[in-house]
């Protein structure tokens, strides 16, 4: 009998597969989602390192990020890819680009969609908002970005360039009240040289020494300009600016237009109206608005202005193709020029004033005293302006650095003790107090004078031994005395009151940078010698020849102290009661007399043809006790019949035959002249 073994089958109980079967799944969907979300990370991290890049502009490090076959597929190479971005966004001079609204989205079967905006800031203004597109695709392993053109500028493909066109404002020019020139655009030649031309060699050596020697260029400089880390053989190297009709065929030379900012006064009128230069980092760093390589004003009224004569430059950035037709348009401004300013100064006057002194160190203002527009604001000694445009070399600036003479100070600007022209505000207060009146006599014996033994070894002195000395004499002998002893008996409190109707402390709101005119260093006089040493301008006064020039305006007026203008702008002047009319009137007949008396100081000045009113004067710079300081000369003048002009003349340390009074002659008597033709 055969025996047969039967084996059971077992049975799998469908509850414990269905258990079996969900937690595989949940096992299985537990992977899936670690490994997605590793792979979301490794994407997010690629999407932040490619923003983070385009924002620090670190395109040198984009081969990290960029899928290789996006761009060779496009035929570029990683370092065109790095070189289009540089020469793009340096180039033009691209800042603070931010990215917003960055945002990651899977695309089924196709990696991740990255969209992102971003903004920055050209030299024509802001970009906001430039919507970009592209994907993130895993490749070998690794996520990477698709590049593409449109990555630079939205609307790029396949070779396109950006072009940018500037279109650069005219700066507005500086004209006087006639219309003429004081800081216009013109037409110059740069003149320069390729080096490619310049033969090799000795040629080369004897190009560059006649080269030298037609410019007056040391061989040095020209070897310091072609070692530039910029130049290159085959590009333009400029040397030196020229005027146009100064073209010459040299060999080895060649010349390309350019348009400069010319002073047509040149030294005349440098301290006034300045000069233009390029943007310093310093400039950048506190005005971002500047853009590299813009010129803006450097000193005078170029720089007081600047914001009014340079305008705004224009330009438009585009998207071009290779053979550089435009396509699309990023940004366009318009061009917005300079306004012109037109001042009150007279060129003929400005240039025959600072002729007259005669490069000595000292200023000139002259004033139209009804109107308070300033013909002329020199001075001396002075620069060339044009040098400092057109390229100064370190030779001719030491010379201006080293000058004892100081040429870049604005001597019109500088408090100065006025000496005896300010007598006449003296003598003014003491008319208007009732203390002074024109036949009040002094006797007064000797050179010089104290008050009393409380004065120690301190004393008052004068150059005439004249005894009886009233107002009008002592005003004629420029008497010192007389008017210290005036002032003693006006007393500090009437007097400062007095002084107090002038121009003391005020800012005369002129595009002049200068301190407010001083009375003392304190609020009161500390003593009667101080007291006594400002009745006849020494002491603490601290007055520029500009405000000189304003307080004396109260004797064509009278009595009504008129401020300064500069800008032509036909406003009504501004005026100011300084003192009564019938002081103004009497002060203007003895002024006359300084000129018209044979004794006057300001004898000298007398002419027939007209009324000349006129005070002179010398304000001693103090030094040690009993040692003689050097002497600032001092004139005070004007028309005196149809008050058609005030002149104040300074000249610092003068020596015999160079007073302000002897330089100032014959120009007093042009500018009569020319004032009564005009």
């Amino acid at each position: 009998m055969n025996s047969r073994v039967e084996r059971k089958k077992r049975k799998i109980n469908p509850y414990y597969l269905l258990i079996f079967l969900i937690l595989a799944g949940i096992g299985g969907f537990s992977l899936f989602q670690i490994m997605d979300k590793k792979g979301h990370n490794e994407v997010q991290e690629v999407a932040n390192t490619f923003i983070q890049l385009l924002e620090d502009k670190e395109y040198e490090k984009l081969g990290d990020v960029l899928e290789k076959q996006s761009y060779t597929s496009l035929d570029y190479t990683l370092e065109e890819v790095i070189d289009k971005y540089d020469r793009i966004f340096n180039g033009i001079n691209i800042k603070n680009i931010h990215a917003s609204k960055v945002e990651l989205e899977k695309v089924k079967n196709h990696g991740y969609e990255l969209s992102y905006k971003l903004s920055f800031t050209t030299p024509l203004g802001t970009v906001e908002n430039l919507n970009y597109h592209t994907k993130i695709e895993k490749t070998e392993d690794h996520y990477r970005v698709k590049w593409g053109p449109h990555l630079i500028f939205p609307g790029m493909e396949g070779k396109d360039k950006v072009a940018f066109n500037s279109l650069e404002a005219e700066r507005g020019e500086i004209k006087d009240h006639l219309g003429n020139g004081l800081a216009v655009n013109e037409e110059f030649k740069w003149a320069g040289v390729v080096p490619k031309e310049l033969n090799q060699g000795d040629d080369k050596d004897d190009t560059l020494q006649r080269i030298s020697q037609q410019f007056g260029m040391p061989i040095e400089e020209i070897h310091q300009k072609l070692n530039q880390s910029w130049v290159k053989e085959d590009l333009f190297v400029p040397l030196k600016i020229i005027e146009v009709d100064k073209e010459e065929v040299i060999p080895g030379v060649v010349y390309q237009n350019t348009k400069l900012r010319y002073y047509p006064l040149k030294e005349a009128a440098a301290h006034l109206i300045g000069y233009i230069g390029k943007v310093t980092k310093e400039d950048l760093d506190k005005h971002p608005t500047l853009a590299e390589g813009e010129m803006i004003g450097r000193a005078g009224l170029e720089k007081a202005f600047d914001q009014r004569l340079r305008g705004k430059d224009g330009g438009e950035i585009l998207i071009v193709d290779e053979q550089g037709n435009k396509k699309q348009e990023i940004l366009k401004v318009e061009k917005l020029d300079g306004k012109d300013i037109q001042l009150t100064i007279d060129s003929y006057i400005q240039l025959e004033a600072f002729t007259h002194l005669n490069g000595k160190a000292g200023s000139t203002v002259v004033m139209d005293p009804k109107k308070g527009g300033l013909y002329a604001v020199v001075s001396s000694p002075s620069y060339d302006p044009n040098k400092m445009v057109q390229g100064i070399s370190q030779q001719e600036y030491d010379q201006y650095a080293k000058d004892d003479n100081k040429p870049f100070i604005s001597r019109f600007a500088v408090g100065y003790a006025p000496g005896s022209t300010f007598k006449t505000i003296t003598a003014s207060i003491g008319l208007d107090a009732k203390v002074t009146y024109p036949d009040k006599l002094r006797n007064i014996k000797e050179l010089s004078w104290k008050k009393d033994g409380t004065w120690g070894g301190y004393s008052v002195t004068r150059v005439s031994d004249v005894q009886n000395v009233d107002m009008r004499k002592a005003l004629i002998y420029s008497d010192n005395i007389y008017f210290a002893q005036e002032a003693l008996e006006i007393g500090e409190k009437v007097y400062r009151n007095g002084l107090n109707k002038f121009i003391f402390g005020e800012d005369l709101e002129l595009p002049i940078v200068m301190n407010a005119a001083q009375i003392s260093k304190q609020n009161a006089f500390d003593s009667e010698i101080l007291l006594a040493d400002t009745a006849y301008g020494q002491g603490e006064l601290l007055i520029t020849p500009i405000q000189q020039a304003v307080m004396y305006s109260v004797f064509q007026n009278e009595g009504n102290l008129v401020y300064p203008r500069l800008l032509d702008d036909k406003s009504e002047p501004k005026t100011k009661s300084a003192i009564t009319s019938s002081t103004a009137n009497e002060m203007k007949n003895s002024l006359t007399t300084v000129v018209s008396d044979p004794k006057g100081t300001a004898h000298l000045l007398y002419n027939p043809k007209y009324k000349l009113a006129a005070k002179t004067g010398t304000a001693e710079l103090k030094m040690k006790q009993g040692e003689k300081g050097n002497e600032n000369s001092f004139l005070l003048a004007f028309e005196a019949e149809q008050n058609s002009f005030l002149l104040l003349s300074l000249v610092e340390h003068y020596t015999p035959g160079s007073s302000a009074t002897q330089l100032n002659r014959s120009f007093i008597e042009q500018l009569y002249s020319y004032l009564q033709m005009r």
